[in-house]
């Protein structure tokens, strides 16, 4: 029996509960209003809906092959589909109806359309007989692979070869039985949430929880409403449902201590009992977290089995309707996928997955040649590499298809490479690397969020040094990657995560040309910042571009847009929301639908600086004095220690702004400074690198102001500009980072804007010999290096600009420091 009758609720959407009784009699409502003549093929072009379910059942209960769409493929695939399997009937619904429209126009087939909004599918007869089973060969779905190297191929598979699947985790291994509860969360057209979600469950007599949306507030809804025991998902999904876990976990040193406590203790029944509040979130009830659809990453599987999870993990593909190997109940194993189905069986031929078995497809719609392509001697070629391990469980290692041919012959496997790029550091999100010309490169998309929590201005220059400078100079030279190509959006993937490599050059061909992506916005907000942007960053603008990696937006950029878009528009705009709006035309977006008024006005500084900060400056034990003493006699005995200049610091308040070269260069200003300026004298240090207690101990005792420039660089200007109001000095390092290579890194001008606007001098310091002395890294300084700290003649703001001042001060510097001694 293909849909029987049970006594438990068939389908849950919301506070809808459908039971077997009432499915039955609502799919025969539909099948009556079928056409008369007879429809081969029907095709459902609709988002998740109980309307979906309906139609799909009473299309198999008319007896014809099902072709589930996508319902957010674009009218050119979808009239591709049309063409290619010429389907007599397609349901859609409101929301697909223009898109539909567009599509059958574009085709030269011409289908009879249904909207399932306007459907009747009142339960007239509660007494619909139940659905028998189709013969086994009979071709129940086509459906259309995600293309991830081209154009998607029509897959014919027979009920035979889904009975195959369903049998294996109901009748052989009992994961599918009447009492569990599955919740549908992907969409349906994919077959891995089809048979997984929806047909297994029915055929089984369980419980299909439909969650509304992927929105988390729907899906932690459904899971705590209907005590959800099975949840399907894609590797992505479990990614972003760990990353909100583990977020919360490192929030707290105790929980954090936990965390690690429960992974090496690995006992599942232990960190259900330390994480039940976890468990309660998704309704206490989860069995089995089962993933598809492409591999699942090995940290997220780690972190879901320290949380007390039970993860099933697969491989399979559409061709295989879609289950070719799953990990029984009990079997979890890092980075395996299971072992094979009763019914198939699966060997390794040059690295390459094959399946033999019934679950394999009866080949490619109207495509001969390229099911014998892949189907030989009844041995299904996956395209994926893998191993079988002693257990006799399978371990996905990559794509055939993917493996990249150099003009020498080497053949590179580019996941291991990404792997590698991605572990190095957690400033990447994302990173997939292709062939260009001779040589091979790397699209990434960076963690913005976490380069602007570390203050990194030039993030292309940190990924760089950081991850590709290392990573070529470890490996042998064929695998070395020439370019990181920075991209601000996510990669190309398929609905369920598998990347478009095949996309990528032309990804990053296009990111590197700064153009108009069409049609440029014409409303006025979006007019507005344009000109604004424009005008702060001297180039040409496009609604495309990304405020960071396109514009270079850096801290006092962002400070200055915020502050335009509140004085033009009365819109406050957080970094949080700048984050989650990160192009121009996205912002412009935003702007106009919550703006409350629209009067340009110029961004001022001196407006900013004006709002008084309360700031309770530090005050100095009665140590900080012999204690700096006896730190500077060390330091000129340990090094040849000099200074010149000091005759150059003037005696009202001022800026004092070295180069950075070392971990002590504060010492070595300090040094050279008598009790009465240093009184009055305060660095500045970032909050990030002040992080522990006993740090924030000695920083509130030692003249050391503490300010959070990630968070709110606004107050921290604030707070500043009070400190040299109340007549006292600041220290200020403008490269924001130490020297890499002894050089003098470009100055960010910070210091510049309180200088101007509070018509305060800027001594330059050219440090000289640190960097030689203790180069970034090391931890044994040399013995009598020559370090001199040479205090650079004041120089006063003027009517300079901003950027004006920032260079005479920066000139100085890299002069004095690229002299002779």
């Amino acid at each position: 029996m293909l849909l029987g009758q049970h006594e438990v609720p068939a389908l849950i959407w919301k506070d809808q509960h459908v039971g077997y009784r009432e499915l039955l009699a609502r799919i025969d409502a539909v099948s009556r209003q079928f056409p008369d003549v007879p429809c081969n093929r029907v095709a459902i072009f609709a988002e998740n809906r109980l309307d979906w379910v309906y139609a799909f059942y009473a299309g198999l209960k008319q007896g014809c092959t099902l072709v589930p769409i996508d319902f957010m493929s674009s009218a050119e695939d979808v009239a591709h589909i049309l063409n290619d399997c010429t389907p007599s009937l397609v349901f859609c619904s409101n929301s697909t109806r223009e898109v539909l429209d567009q599509a059958i126009g574009a085709s030269s087939h011409q289908p009879l359309v249904l909207v399932l909004d306007e459907l009747d599918s009142a339960a007239a007869d509660s007494q619909a007989e139940p659905i028998p089973a189709p013969a086994l060969d009979k071709t129940l779905l086509l459906i259309y692979t995600s293309g991830t190297t081209g154009r998607p191929k029509g897959v014919m598979l027979s009920w035979d070869n889904l009975l195959a699947n369903i049998e294996s985790i109901s009748k052989d291994v009992p994961i599918y039985v009447p009492e569990q509860r599955t919740l549908a969360l992907l969409p349906l057209h994919h077959i891995f949430p089809l048979v997984g979600a929806l047909i297994a469950p029915l055929y089984t007599g369980g419980t299909c929880v439909f969650s509304p949306s992927l929105a988390s507030e729907d899906m932690l809804r459904a899971l705590n409403d209907n005590q959800v025991t099975i949840m399907i998902g894609v590797p992505r999904l479990y990614q972003l449902i760990t990353k909100s876990i583990k977020d919360k976990i490192n929030a707290s040193r105790l929980t954090r201590l936990l965390f690690h406590l429960a992974a090496k203790i690995n006992s599942r029944t232990f960190s259900k009992r330390l994480f039940a509040k976890v468990h309660e979130r998704f309704g206490g009830q989860i069995r089995f977290l089962v993933s598809g659809g492409a591999k699942l990453d090995e940290d997220v599987f780690r972190d879901l089995t320290t949380l007390g999870f039970e993860v099933l993990e697969g491989f399979g593909m559409t061709e295989a309707a879609p289950m070719i190997t799953f990990t029984r109940p009990g079997e979890s194993k890092l980075g395996a996928a299971g072992r094979p189905m009763s019914c198939n069986e699966v060997r390794i031929v040059d690295g390459e997955i094959l399946n033999r078995g019934r679950n394999v497809m009866q080949g490619y719609y109207r495509r001969p040649e390229e099911t014998a392509a892949v189907i030989k001697d009844g041995w299904l070629y996956t395209g994926d590499l893998g191993y079988i391990d002693a257990s006799g469980a399978l371990h996905v290692t990559g794509r055939k298809k993917e493996i990249i041919v150099l003009p020498s012959g080497k053949n590179i496997n580019p996941v291991e490479i990404e792997a590698k790029l991605f572990e190095s550091t957690d400033l990447i999100s994302e990173v997939a690397v292709f062939q260009h010309q001779d040589s091979l490169e790397a699209a990434v998309v960076p963690d913005f969020r976490k380069a602007r929590e570390r203050g990194i201005a030039d993030l292309q220059k940190t990924l760089n040094e950081q991850v590709l400078a290392p990573y070529n100079k470890a490996v042998t030279p064929y695998k070395k990657v020439l370019k990181l190509h920075l991209l601000g959006d996510e990669l190309p993937k398929t609905r369920l995560g598998k990347l478009k490599r095949f996309l990528l050059p032309d990804m990053v061909a296009s990111n590197q040309t700064r153009t108009a992506d069409g049609e440029e916005p014409d409303y006025p907000e979006y007019k507005t910042i344009q000109q604004f942007l424009q005008q702060q960053k001297e180039c040409a603008v496009y609604a495309n571009d990304h405020l960071e990696l396109d514009l270079g937006l850096d801290s006092l950029d962002r400070v200055g847009l915020q502050s335009f878009l509140q004085a033009t528009f009365g819109v406050g705009v957080s970094d949080e929301i700048l984050m989650d709006h990160p192009t121009v035309g996205r912002i412009a977006e935003f702007i106009c639908d919550k703006k409350t008024k629209m009067a340009v006005s110029v961004v001022e500084w001196a407006e900013i600086l004006k709002q008084r900060s309360e700031i309770h400056l530090p005050r100095s034990w009665a140590a900080h004095n012999p204690l700096r003493h006896g730190m500077a006699l060390l330091a000129r005995a340990y090094f040849r220690l000099s200074a010149k200049g000091l005759e150059n610091l003037p005696a009202g308040p001022c800026i004092l702004a070295p180069n950075h070269q070392s971990f002590l260069d504060g010492l070595f200003v300090a040094a050279f400074l008598d009790n009465a300026t240093m009184k009055r004298t305060y660095f500045f240090a970032k909050a990030k690198h002040v992080n522990r207690p006993w740090l924030r101990f000695l920083a509130a005792r030692n003249n050391v102001i503490v300010l959070d420039l990630e968070r709110d660089l606004r107050h921290a200007l604030q707070n500043l500009s009070e400190v040299l109001r109340q007549g006292c000095n600041i220290i200020i390092f403008p490269e924001g980072t130490r020297s890499k290579d002894g050089s003098v890194a470009p100055f960010r001008k910070t210091y510049a804007i309180l200088s101007r606007e509070l018509g305060v001098p800027v001594v330059p310091v050219a440090i000289k010999g640190a960097w030689q002395a203790l180069r970034s890294g090391s931890w044994l300084p040399k013995v009598f290096a020559p370090i001199e700290v040479s205090f650079l003649p004041a120089v006063e703001p003027g009517e300079r600009s901003y950027e004006a001042l920032n260079q005479v001060v920066m000139d100085r510097v890299v002069t004095a420091v690229s002299g002779s001694r």
